[in-house]
């Protein structure tokens, strides 16, 4: 039976809800100025958990849309393809006013989008918020998404709150008793908290481990746990008794903590209300006989107190109302808790929406989550110093190496004053393009009674014009019928006729051309104020990520403002903040000024600030961290306009499009193709109707999608193609065939190819030759590589100071990451072949970061390593080869320019370790060091320009980009230098045409980009998803039934390249029951050799003589190859006709 509950907390909830009615702007304005009751926080969530419909219950608090609407209208989705599709695609803030007794508290709220493709827009909202609302589904549970949003929030340390959202569909769906709803939502809170813990111990034990490094002396057993113990871990959970759980229901209005129903129960059952905060949640019981609250309901077969006092409570009521639809019962119900329901809500044909008026009177969902919103999360006043200075710590930089005047301004982060005196520093997380007629100055107002007079006046004078007009066309239509008059009698009025079109003509073209000029966009900075007070017109400067600020306060005059005439600073801008607004989801509201430690929107930067951009009042200030971007931007098309004239309107719209999108790239390649780079598919069709509808305006075609693939090597095979044990004499003829092929069209006193894989060139002067070995990496090592991407690149830049004589300043973190990377390397690479390999790096590749190196097996040549910043001022073997020091960049420009595109397709290489064996250069080749010097940075610059992503630029165009810079820089005096320049341009053709015959002489692979997909299905549609998947060339790695539902949680790898329209057909086999979620994983090897040919007798029986079955390595290479304009073997039939014979058909 229902339980009675007293009428007056009910009162109490109604009446804080009504009293947030619609709050004025002058109100919110007053709030800003009160950091301590600002909260900042944005809702995460996996795809279709719910946050929109939240959202939208939090919004009709306020009194801004109808609480009938609310989950319906998805107020936050403002674009038209977010309402179709159904998914939020941006970050969009509000401000919302909430009373909390005698407090009133400012929320600016930013709701998220959950899908994978646009979790760049979480990032740009995580970083603007101090607190965050983590939803998570009740069916569902933690998904891939909410595991990536809750380390979002964890790496931008802010603090989340847990709302389980849809918990009616454990009633209405899977038919759950109440006790049995218990058990799964412990079983929730379980997995949420996993993922959290996961998260803190390896915090813990990277800080433990930088400790233990720095009092470390000699070897020691270290005890990782002690470490985990001392650990305070008390408020990392989510747990009811805690308060920062809500359980809800936002789709029929409702919601709860704990503390409401322990608030409620105290009164009527006597008991302290703390007493049950911590006994309503566990394993409790109430024994009626001794009117106690005793542990152990599990253990007794009892119900615990959370079931019995409050979800029979909620089950009851959807029984009554929803299943049984008992309008007696409802009746009670409605009186014991005192709530008021309108009659055309009681007799409505829809039982949920009696439902939603009686719960969000008795338990609204926007109580519940506001109140915990403003006693658990933190104010811009709690800001931790630790997020403070990791904000201002860029790259390497550590922050007790920046200038004093920097380090000064953690206090004003941490004070969040907005004071006169107070430095202003404002982050833009992203800029986005607003409609210039939604502009708050541009809107429609509504009229005074004067203008409406006005305009009355207008009208009529109008009217009676054009009826006088009608009545003397009409006399003069008339005296002409009757008295027949000449032509002569008519031409006024065709005179006036044809003054009348001109200036119809006119004013129609003027009115378009106004119209046209008005639709342009506006870009508006989405920002967070962390400092001081930020007016309208205010100057600032704007830091680029570059920005050092002890190079910028030594250029600057002291006190020097952005106001004043700056001088010219390497990455420092300044510009004027045009117009401030207040986010309000669709709306935007103008404000004059905007303190510290509030959202808002920002006019006027987009000619300084493409993505985002740190602002400040001080030069002292430095640039913030970069976003934390969890999906890797990687399916790339081909974009150009269907009629060619229009191709500047297509420049420009990709040049806004890049602007406000902060996942998207835009990219114009060698071959004059503009290429668009996108998280999936999803975000591709969103960026192309952008593309089309709102910043080019023109019809556009786009290419399909330009797939990536990696080169790479790998060890000979052991067996053939039908499993055969390949013997000696047969792999040393297929060795031989190979060697053939690669040396066939180039004459051998220049090329040498040995049967053991070594490539040795000589270059046309006959001044240097070059013997280099292709060896693969193992697997390991390549993914280290991949994953060190960012350290290595730190690496190069210190080495690169270093060897120009500069000092720099690198944090002790960077220098220990270098040296364990090292490690790590040396561990993985064991044995003979790999003896002193590491320190015998002498480059990564390509880009000086890439995941390839060259290794220096020169005998006598010894030359610093690339690990020399571990150890620096040894410079032990300078001397001995200072000799050939002089040609040592030109080596490593051919290793960079193969390893940027391999033989196979022009495609990047991955995993391949070029070992340079022999290196000779005659000493007449010797040059000067001064000119040395000038062709680093020749080949430097060269490197440079053909440093873009996938592009087909050819080998021979960059090597004449080399000469012809070569050429240009030459000085007619430096006659002894002259035999340096083909030395050197040669040297670097040499290389990189030994790296590449070096890569051929070995077993070739592609390489394919792998997306991990997940699938939720039921068990009905397990088979076709299996179809689909094999059909794509996809492999399941294993799956799993979810406990308490029908779900099968499939987890499978799916090549890119098979990707596009899977999820389209994934929902089409399975009639929407099951939907893919595609996340970027690694680089997967294929199998199959795209060269292979039978050799063996056994290959000759299975496959045939021509082999001619499908070979998907083939496929792949020869598309990318037809796609670049290169040579594709391939025999094409033509005028092929069925075989005739000499009888006559019967």
């Amino acid at each position: 039976c229902f339980i009675c509950l007293p009428v007056r907390s009910v009162d109490y909830a109604s009446h804080s809800v009504l009293a947030m009615g619609l709050t004025s702007l002058d109100k919110i304005i007053a709030l800003q100025r009160n950091p301590a009751n600002t909260r900042n926080l944005c809702i995460l969530a996996h795809v279709d958990h719910g946050k929109t419909t939240l959202a939208d219950c939090l919004v009709a608090s306020n009194g801004i849309i109808s609480s009938r609407l609310a989950g319906k209208l998805r107020y936050l989705d403002s674009r038209e393809d977010e309402q179709i599709r159904g998914i939020t695609m941006k970050s969009s803030a509000i401000s919302l006013h909430y009373s909390n007794g005698d407090q009133e508290y400012l929320l600016n709220l930013i709701d998220s989008p959950g899908h994978v493709d646009f979790s760049s827009e979480v990032s740009t909202a995580v970083r603007l918020c101090d607190g965050a609302i983590v939803v998570v589904d009740a069916v569902e549970g933690v998904c891939p998404q909410t595991q990536a949003v809750l380390r979002q929030a964890w790496l931008e340390n802010i603090k989340p709150v847990l709302v389980i959202n849809k918990i009616d569909r454990l009633i209405m769906e899977l038919k759950l008793t109440s006790q049995e709803a218990y058990t799964h939502l412990q079983k929730i809170l379980e997995q949420v908290n996993a993922v959290t813990g996961s998260l803190f111990t390896s915090k813990v034990l990277e800080e433990r481990e930088e400790k233990e490094s720095e009092t470390s002396s000699g070897d020691q057993v270290y005890d990782w746990s002690t470490g985990l113990e001392e650990a305070d871990d008390s408020q990392l959970y989510f747990s009811p008794d805690q308060g920062n759980v809500v359980f809800a229901s936002a789709i029929d209005g409702w919601g709860f903590s704990i503390q409401q129903f322990a608030q409620i129960y105290s009164q009527r059952m006597g008991v302290r209300a703390e007493v049950l905060l911590k006994t309503l949640w566990g394993d409790f019981y109430l024994n009626a006989k001794a009117k106690k609250i005793m542990k152990g309901a599990q253990a007794k077969g009892k119900k615990q107190l959370f079931v019995q006092l409050v979800l029979d409570n909620i089950w009851s009521l959807y029984d009554a109302v929803v299943t049984r639809r008992d309008k007696e019962k409802v009746e009670k119900v409605v009186t014991s808790l005192g709530v008021k329901v309108m009659a055309r809500d009681s007799r409505h044909s829809d039982p949920k929406v009696l439902l939603s008026a009686i719960c969000s009177q008795w338990l609204p969902v926007s109580q519940a989550v506001l109140s915990m919103v403003c006693e658990k999360l933190p104010s811009p006043l709690d800001m931790a110093a630790e997020k403070v200075e990791k904000l201002m710590s860029v790259g390497a930089r550590r922050f007790d190496l920046l200038p004093e005047q920097t380090q000064e301004l953690k206090k004003a982060f941490l004070q969040c004053s907005s004071g006169e005196d107070a430095p202003a520093i404002v982050f833009v997380s992203k800029m986005f393009a607003v409609d210039t007629k939604a502009l708050p100055q541009n809107r429609q107002r509504p009229l005074t009674q004067d203008e409406i007079a006005q305009r009355r006046e207008l009208a009529r004078q109008r009217h009676a014009d054009r009826m006088t007009a009608d009545q003397t066309a009409t006399e003069s239509q008339r005296d002409l019928t009757h008295s027949g008059n000449t032509s002569q009698d008519v031409q006024p009025a065709g005179l006036s006729t044809g003054t009348l079109n001109s200036t119809l003509f006119i004013s129609f073209y003027f009115f378009k051309h106004t119209a046209e000029e008005e639709q342009k966009e506006t870009f508006i900075a989405f920002a967070r104020v962390y400092s001081g007070l930020v007016k309208k017109g205010q100057r600032v400067f704007v830091l680029g990520p570059k920005y050092d600020p002890a190079q910028g306060l030594s250029m600057l005059p002291e006190g020097c403002s952005a106001s004043d005439c700056v001088p010219e600073v390497p990455y420092l801008s300044c510009c004027s903040m045009e117009s401030l607004y207040l986010l309000m989801g669709r709306e935007l509201e103008e404000l004059e000024q905007v303190p510290a430690g509030n959202v808002l929107g920002i006019r006027g930067l987009e000619e300084c600030v493409l993505k985002s951009a740190t602002l400040s009042t001080s030069p002292a200030c430095p640039p913030f961290t970069p976003l934390n971007f969890e999906a890797t931007p990687i399916v790339r098309v081909a974009i150009e306009p269907k009629h060619p004239s229009e191709m500047p309107k297509l420049v420009r719209g990709m040049r806004l499009l890049n602007q406000a999108d902060p996942c998207a790239e835009v990219l114009i390649q060698e071959t004059g193709e503009h290429v668009l780079v996108t998280a999936g598919e999803v975000h591709l069709q969103r960026c192309l109707d952008d593309l089309r509808d709102r910043f080019a305006k023109i019809e556009i075609s786009a290419s399909k999608p330009i797939i990536p693939f990696r080169e790479t090597v790998v060890r000979p095979p052991k067996v053939d193609m039908v499993n055969e044990d390949l013997g000696k004499q047969q792999k040393v003829a297929i060795i031989h065939q190979v060697k053939e092929e690669v040396t066939q069209g180039r004459s051998s006193d220049t090329l040498h190819v040995d049967p053991s894989g070594l490539v040795t060139v000589t270059i046309p002067n006959r001044m240097a030759t070059v013997s280099v070995r292709a060896i693969p990496l193992p697997e390991e090592v390549t993914h280290l590589l991949e994953r060190s991407t960012e350290l290595i690149r730190s690496l190069e830049q210190v080495n690169m100071s270093l060897r120009e004589g500069k000092t720099v300043d690198v944090s002790l973190r960077t220098m220990e990451a270098i040296a364990g990377l090292k490690a790590q390397l040396e561990n993985l690479l064991q044995g003979r072949k790999w003896r002193n390999a590491v320190e015998r790096i002498w480059a990564f590749g390509p880009r000086r970061y890439g995941p390839n190196f060259l290794l220096n097996s020169v005998e006598g040549y010894q030359r610093l390593s690339v690990w020399h910043c571990l150890g620096r001022g040894d410079k032990a073997g300078e001397a001995g080869a200072a000799v050939i020091r002089d040609f040592d960049n030109s080596i490593v420009s051919g290793f960079q320019l193969a390893t940027l595109s391999g033989p196979m397709c022009e495609e990047p290489l991955m995993g391949v370790c070029f070992s340079v064996e022999r290196w000779d250069v005659q000493s007449s080749a010797v040059p000067q060091h001064q000119d040395s010097l000038e062709e680093n940075s020749i080949s430097h610059e060269a490197l440079a320009n053909s440093r873009v992503e996938g592009s087909t630029k050819t080998s021979s165009e960059v090597e004449g980009t080399v000469a012809g810079q070569s050429q240009a820089r030459r000085r007619p005096e430096a006659a002894s230098a002259d035999c340096y320049r083909p030395v050197s341009g040669q040297l670097i053709a040499a290389m990189k045409e030994a790296c590449r015959r070096a890569f051929q002489a070995q077993p070739q692979r592609l390489m394919a980009a792998m997306y991990t997909c997940e699938i939720m299905a039921t068990a009905e549609v397990l088979g076709r998803v299996y179809g689909v998947l094999g059909k794509r060339e996809g492999r399941v790695l294993h799956e799993e039934m979810k406990e308490g539902t029908d779900m099968f949680i499939i987890k499978a790898v799916l090549p890119v390249a098979e990707s596009f329209g899977f999820a389209d057909e994934i929902r089409k086999r399975t009639s929407g029951l099951a939907s893919p979620q595609l996340v970027f994983s690694h680089w997967e090897v294929i199998s199959s050799d795209p060269h292979w040919v039978p050799t063996t007798e056994e290959e000759y029986l299975h496959f045939g003589e021509k082999a001619d079955s499908a070979n998907q390595a083939l496929k792949y290479m020869n598309a990318v190859r037809r796609r670049k304009g290169l040579y594709v073997e391939e025999k094409i039939v033509e005028h092929a006709e069925k075989q005739r014979t000499l009888s006559k058909n019967k």
